[in-house]
């Protein structure tokens, strides 16, 4: 329980608690017993104060920020002016009810909040440091790279590290969403928040604690919880001007009948008056919106998809263009040699230049020359190594400039070379100023990617493709796909380029969504209105350039939270729709006197409390009817 909760449960304790011994006071009246004039009064004054005390409070720190008419304040000038004529009972008693409104919103809040964390429960406690020839139970923050650690079975693993001893599964569904468990040895990665399952490991710790998996997901999800969607946004500023209006209409409502119709009682629409600025409170209309998209970003956390916030979720909703990358997104980006073509070489030394080009990058086609070649890099041969984005790598190899990327590098250079006669990513290599040949490189296209292409087919959403790779395999992936629009042969600045004419074509309310791997296309990822970045699992590219992040390798968790995120709409909509509807209704009966000033605030209760129920509907089940 927050101190928030705490303290509004204690104010309503303390409030409940004088209001019935004001009722007591009452009834001592009636059976002829002695209850002074003063001692009502008094009684009056004390509970009205308690009650009103967290309202008055709140009312002059809006008036901080210049926010005069607001709910607090609506309820502070229709049962202080209750109190004025007489209505003592039912100005106490509309402050009660108001009081456990605010209390049930507080809850709620907190609720939805914790339903979040536990989640999200990813916040490790304690590690095991290694120290000559024993251990030290010390906290994460105080860990450093290059420690050892030992993480038991069942323990959290407290930072990002890479194994160094034994082998075991790992409980990454916090951080994922993926329920299958993860086998680690020697030289696997692993990251903070997992849970160790079977046997002890030996790890060297890679990053510090702040700059782990766990924290920035957590620093994240905070993130999250306070940006706003356009709808809250949208409800936040139509109380702006909703609030002074009926403020002004709860006055005539006083004022104008009794100057406008001979023999109408002014008490009586003074007090009709005050019932109307009762029912206007727009307390149910304010927290319902949030609820909402809170309960959606839950919903979406528990599916290891972490939304940036209820904007991203409102928009994602609203996209009907998904452009995808092609390595590492639609593809596994776990490539493998096809085929050696040399020129003038043997093939074995082809591969070995290549994989010694390729020896610093970070690029999975590099891994894969690596891992082709098997004899390990012995870099003290290495003289130089550049990096060319878009074109490949150059590196000085036992004295000789060494040139390995794609056919627009050859083309740089002037090399006549050979053309590709296969599918797949060529990797075209020169040793001095001789060209040698190329290593091609073929990828497999993800297991779900084709159910989650055809499923943004059905629903009439557009699927493109912007890939830096050939022609020959872009168009060979998109057709097994059912891709119609490819764009093949792009530099990192000639996705962006691209993606921008595509989006100058649009509508301004349509909305264009690209998802990546979020190694290499962190530009795109930000220039799109929603970036969805694949395997956001360590890397610092994805966590930081895109607004949705798909934690598993998984393209079909893109129909998860588009569900979501039309489920979380539709939830608003509706909490919006009915909380105006009731209201306008409690506003005609409060001007005819249908209603009385508790019911009015039990009334604005009820809302809240359906709304609230609807807006968990998303977060326990986020999937049907939508």
């Amino acid at each position: 329980m927050t101190k928030e909760v705490k303290v509004r449960f204690i104010e309503l304790a303390v409030g409940a608690a004088l209001c019935i011994g004001l009722f007591a006071a009452e009834q001592y009246d009636y059976w002829g017993l002695a209850v002074t004039e003063e001692v009502r009064q008094v009684l009056i004054l004390l509970t009205y104060g308690v009650l009103a005390a967290d309202a008055c409070w709140q009312v002059l720190k809006k008036l901080r920020r210049r926010k005069l008419f607001e709910e607090n304040m609506l309820m502070l000038l229709a049962t202080g002016g209750a109190l004025a004529i007489g209505r003592h009972g039912e100005a106490t008693a509309a402050m009660l009810f108001f009081h456990i409104g605010k209390l049930i919103e507080s809850i709620s809040l907190h609720h939805t909040k914790q339903s979040i964390a536990r989640f999200m429960d990813i916040r490790p406690v304690y590690a095991n440091r290694k120290r000559g020839m024993g251990e030290e139970n010390v906290k994460p923050e105080e860990l450093r790279p290059g420690q050892i650690i030992v993480i038991r079975p069942g323990e959290k693993i407290p930072v990002d590290a890479v194994v160094t001893r034994g082998f075991s599964n790992i409980d990454e569904k916090a951080l994922t969403g993926e329920f299958e468990p993860r086998s680690v040895s020697m030289g696997s990665r692993i990251y903070s928040g997992s849970i160790n399952q079977d046997s002890l490991l030996e790890a060297r710790v890679t990053r510090v604690y702040e700059e782990s998996a766990a924290a920035k997901i957590l620093n994240m999800v905070e993130e999250a919880l306070k940006n706003k969607g356009e709808s809250e946004n949208a409800a936040e500023r139509f109380t702006r001007f909703y609030s002074p209006a009926v403020t002004l209409l709860g006055i005539l409502v006083m004022v104008l009948p009794p100057v406008l119709f001979l023999g109408q009682d002014l008490e009586k629409w003074v007090y009709r008056g005050l019932i109307f600025l009762v029912a206007a409170c727009p307390c149910g209309l304010l927290v319902s919106v949030p609820i909402a998209f809170l309960a959606g970003i839950g919903a979406a956390s528990r599916q290891g998809i972490l939304i940036k916030g209820g904007n991203y979720l409102e928009t994602l909703s609203q996209t009907e263009t998904f452009i995808f990358d092609k390595t590492g997104t639609l593809t596994e980006g776990s490539f493998g040699v096809k085929e050696i073509c040399p020129r003038g070489i043997r093939a074995a030394q082809l591969l070995e230049t290549a994989a010694y080009a390729e020896a610093y990058s970070s690029h999975p086609i590099a891994q894969s020359l690596r891992d082709a070649f098997e004899k390990g890099i012995d870099t003290s041969r290495i003289g130089y190594v550049q990096e060319h984005p878009g074109l490949g790598m150059e590196a000085i190899i036992d004295g000789t400039r060494v040139f390995a990327g794609n056919s627009k590098l050859m083309k740089l250079l002037g090399m006549d070379h050979y053309e590709v006669r296969g599918s797949g990513t060529a990797v075209h290599v020169t040793a001095g100023r001789k060209y040698v040949g190329y290593v091609l490189i073929s990828d497999q296209i993800r297991k779900d990617a084709e159910d989650t292409v055809r499923w943004l087919l059905q629903h009439h959403m557009e699927v493109m493709m912007l890939t830096g790779d050939h022609e020959l395999a872009a168009n060979e992936v998109a057709k097994s796909l059912g891709i119609e629009y490819v764009y093949a042969n792009l530099m990192p600045q000639d996705k962006v380029a691209q993606m921008e004419e595509i989006m100058s074509e649009q509508l301004e309310a349509e909305k264009l969504a690209f998802v990546g791997d979020g190694i290499n296309d962190a530009p795109v990822l930000a220039r799109a209105d929603i970036g969805i970045a694949m395997g956001g699992l360590g890397s610092d590219a994805a966590l930081a350039a895109a607004d949705i992040i798909l934690m598993e390798d998984e393209p079909s968790r893109i129909i998860n939270a588009i569900r979501i995120s039309r489920g979380t709409v539709r939830v608003v909509k509706e909490n919006l729709h009915f909380a105006v509807f009731i209201k306008m209704i409690l506003l005609v009966l409060a001007f005819l006197g249908g209603i009385s000033m508790q019911n009015a605030i039990i009334a604005d209760m009820a809302v809240l409390l359906i709304n609230l129920l609807n807006s968990f509907w998303v977060l326990k089940y986020p999937y049907e009817n939508v």
